[in-house]
C-alpha cells in the first residue's frame, strides 16, 4: 500500500518523541570520532511545507511544533534541542524529517541509506537532499527498506544508527518489523535500533511493546508519550519508540524531558508516559 503521506501529521506529537529520540542517539554517537552508518527503512519526503495542503488539513503540527517553538519553561536538554531543530530548518513554514536531520548531523565520513517506496516522497526526498549530497556517502533507494537494511548489514564501520517506523497501516507491519528485528540482530547485534510504534485500539499495537521487550529482554530502552486517554477507535493517543542497545545517558535525561513534552503536547492535561529500561 502507497496510500500514506507523513505530510499530515508532520511536527505532531508523535514527530517530537521520534526526533527527540533521533537526534539524542545520534549526537550521542558523534561524541566518538569514529565513524558510523545511519539506516532509515521509511525516510519519507525529508521535509515538510507546514503551510501546504496536506499539513493544512488538520494542522497537527499546533499541538506539536508549534507548542514547542513557543514554549518558555522547557528544560535545559530540550531547549537546547529546540535549538538545534531551529538551525536545521531549510525556511520558515517547514519542519524536518527524519533523513534531514540525520543527513545534517552525520559528519562525514560516515555513510547514510534511505529508502522510501511512495514514488512522490521519493522524489521530493531526492530533491530536498540534493544540496547535502557534496562531499557525502550518501544513498537514497525507491526500494523496500525493510530488505535493504538486511543487504546493509553488517555495515563497514561496525557501527550504526538504524531508524524503523513503518506506517503500520496494514496489520502485517508489526509482524514485519519483528521478523526485521530479528534477521538484523542476527546480522549485526551491535547497531542502535530505534522502532517507533503508534499507540491506537489495534489489538496488534497494544501487544507490540510486550513482543518487542520478549525478543530483546536486555539493552533495551521503551518509552512512550500519550497525549490523551486511550480510545476506542483506531485513532492514535499516542506513540512510542523501543531502543535496542540505547545510549546509557538516555534514561536520566528522559526522566525530566519526557514528562515536559508530555505537559506540552497533552490534551488537557489528560497524557501520560512510560518509560522503561534494561541497559547493561
Amino acid at each position: 500500500m502507497l496510500s500514506y503521506r507523513h505530510a499530515y501529521h508532520a511536527g505532531n506529537h508523535a514527530d517530537l518523541l521520534k526526533h527527540y529520540l533521533l537526534s539524542r542517539v545520534l549526537a550521542y554517537y558523534n561524541g566518538k570520532q569514529k565513524p558510523y552508518d545511519y539506516i532509515d527503512t521509511h525516510a519519507g519526503a525529508g521535509q515538510y511545507d507546514l503551510s501546504g495542503d496536506y499539513a493544512q488539513k488538520n494542522r497537527e503540527y499546533d499541538s506539536g511544533f508549534t507548542r514547542l517553538l513557543a514554549a518558555t519553561d522547557l528544560p535545559a536538554a530540550l531547549a537546547a534541542w529546540r535549538d538545534e531543530l531551529r538551525a536545521l530548518l531549510p525556511a520558515a513554514d517547514t519542519y524536518p524529517g527524519s533523513a534531514l536531520i540525520a543527513a545534517k548531523t552525520l559528519p562525514p565520513p560516515g555513510k547514510l541509506h534511505l529508502y522510501e517506496l511512495h514514488p512522490a516522497d521519493y522524489q521530493a526526498l531526492q530533491d530536498n537532499l540534493r544540496p547535502l549530497r557534496l562531499g557525502r556517502c550518501l544513498h537514497v533507494a525507491q526500494s523496500d527498506g525493510f530488505a535493504g537494511l538486511i543487504a546493509r548489514l553488517p555495515p563497514p564501520s561496525r557501527r550504526a544508527v538504524i531508524l524503523i517506523d513503518p506506517p503500520y497501516e496494514q496489520k502485517s507491519d508489526y509482524q514485519t518489523v519483528l521478523d526485521t528485528l530479528a534477521a538484523a540482530h542476527k546480522r549485526f547485534a551491535d547497531g542502535c535500533y530505534l522502532i517507533w510504534y503508534p499507540c491506537i485500539a489495534r489489538a496488534e499495537s497494544r501487544r507490540f511493546p510486550a513482543a518487542l521487550r520478549a525478543r530483546f529482554p536486555h539493552d533495551y530502552l521503551r518509552t512512550e508519550l500519550h497525549v490523551c486517554p486511550a480510545r476506542d477507535d483506531y485513532g492514535m493517543h499516542g506513540s512510542g519508540l523501543f531502543l535496542i542497545n540505547p545510549p546509557y545517558t538516555l534514561p536520566v535525561e528522559l526522566a525530566t524531558t519526557l514528562p515536559a513534552l508530555q505537559r506540552l503536547c497533552a490534551a488537557d492535561g489528560d497524557g501520560s508516559i512510560v518509560l522503561e529500561a534494561d541497559i547493561r
